[in-house]
């Protein structure tokens, strides 16, 4: 019996499934998770001493590659100082002000522990500045495991097929309009049976929990218009692409402001930070200046903050992006270079350091077409991949990500290996 597997038996008698979060259970394609006991720039290693090159990432943090010297002295200096204080410190301010610089969309920004706080969060703050109930959102799209958003969600409730959660009472979800992502006129009759009750509309402008799904400029415009012609709030929930597609997130590339934007996971630098925020007037609902209340003991805490800080600034290096997206590009075209040889149902796309790939002939653009692609292929993809130390994201449907520390070695490692497990699987 191999190590992981030791530990994965260990694991389920203390915990739910041996996981502390879903997908990580390798539910969807079998076989035994693997225990990763240290990381460095694009690769970890298992609790076998096995090697792997990583397009997790913690999911998306790692952007500038695992255990960056600068990031890994600033948590320690903080460290030194203390762990936590429950009271503010000038690292929140240093924090608040980079991404209000970097997203000019956020005049003001609370910070949180997770994306899931921000989410929540920011759909309880636009239903109190709206004074309404109803919220939109779309068929995919994940935004964390609050209550009211449990509704048709991506991520791993599509890798375990279920459309919602148990444990969500049907009068939590009943104010929640779920519609079909990227499809313009759905909105536009929600809008028109509804608009005067919905208090915002979230959205991931690049989904990643239904795989790599890219909105259409047509959709988001004409989910901005609506919002403003309705007084309703539009929330991008930028958690996933936040600094990842771009250094002013999705909204930046897509030239569209949202009222409110909820970030995470590069913003923590691979510690648990997440924020929302935007319009100042929206912010002032906030306790302690209004009545819509929101607090976190560990929110802003120091060591996480340091790791954040540094990551945002090292992101503003020149060309950081576009070496991030030609890098993620060159991966992309070798995958599709490889069905066209092959002549298979595989594709793939890529926007900044996020990439998808597809068991289907063409790149999807909504959930349907997702659904349509062929998870069993891609079980046994992931399978091959992994016995040729390539570890991808244990689901169809979660997206991948590069980081700075993926080199053209490391690229051309992973194609090759792709090469051989499509050959193995079709040939």
């Amino acid at each position: 019996m191999s190590s992981n597997e030791i530990l994965f038996q260990r694991a389920q008698i203390t915990t739910p499934g041996g996981v502390n979060s879903p997908v990580r259970a390798f539910r969807s394609v079998g076989g035994t998770p693997r225990f990763i006991k240290k990381a460095q720039g694009a690769y970890i290693w298992d609790a076998e001493d096995k090697k792997y090159i990583d397009y997790i990432g913690s999911w998306g943090p790692a952007i500038l590659g695992h255990a960056h010297p600068e990031v890994i002295a600033a948590v320690q200096n903080a460290a030194e100082q203390g762990l936590s204080f429950g009271a503010p410190t000038e690292a929140e301010i240093l924090m608040a002000e980079e991404i209000c610089k970097l997203v000019p969309s956020i005049e003001q920004v609370r910070l949180v522990s997770s994306g899931t706080e921000a989410t929540m969060s920011a759909l309880r703050l636009a239903r109190g500045a709206t004074k309404r109930d109803k919220i939109i959102k779309f068929e995919g799209c994940y935004h964390g495991h609050a209550d009211s958003l449990l509704v048709k969600a991506g991520s791993g409730l599509l890798t375990f097929g279920n459309p919602t959660s148990s444990g969500v009472p049907a009068d939590f979800t009943k104010h929640t309009l779920v519609l079909d992502y990227n499809d313009s006129d759905q909105l536009e009759a929600a809008f028109s049976q509804f608009g005067s009750e919905i208090a915002c509309v979230i959205v991931e402008p690049v989904a990643g929990n239904m795989n790599l799904i890219k909105a259409t400029e047509g959709f988001l415009k004409t989910m901005r218009r609506l919002c403003t012609e309705h007084g309703s709030i539009l929330i991008f929930d930028e958690v996933m692409c936040g600094f990842r597609v771009a250094l002013g997130g999705a909204q930046s590339l897509y030239n569209i402001q949202p009222d409110l934007t909820a970030l995470g996971k590069v913003i923590g630098g691979g510690l648990p930070v997440a924020a929302f925020g935007g319009k100042a007037e929206i912010m002032a609902h906030l306790a302690p200046l209004g009545g819509v209340y929101q607090a976190g003991t560990l929110s802003g805490n120091p060591v996480a903050v340091a790791a954040g800080l540094t990551t945002l600034k090292l992101i503003q290096a020149p060309e950081f992006y576009t070496n991030l997206s030609q890098q993620t590009q060159k991966l992309v075209d070798g995958f599709n270079s490889i069905a066209a040889e092959l002549n298979i149902d595989f594709c793939a796309d890529a926007i900044g350091g996020m990439f998808g790939i597809y068991f289907r002939k063409e790149v999807p653009v909504s959930f349907n077409q997702v659904m349509q692609a062929n998870a069993a292929t891609f079980n046994r993809f992931f399978h091959e991949m992994l016995e040729r130390g390539i570890y991808l994201a244990p689901s169809a449907f979660e997206a991948g990500f590069v980081s700075a520390m993926h080199s053209d070695s490391v690229i051309e490692t992973t194609i090759n290996a792709a090469r051989d497990s499509l050959r193995k699987i079709y040939m």
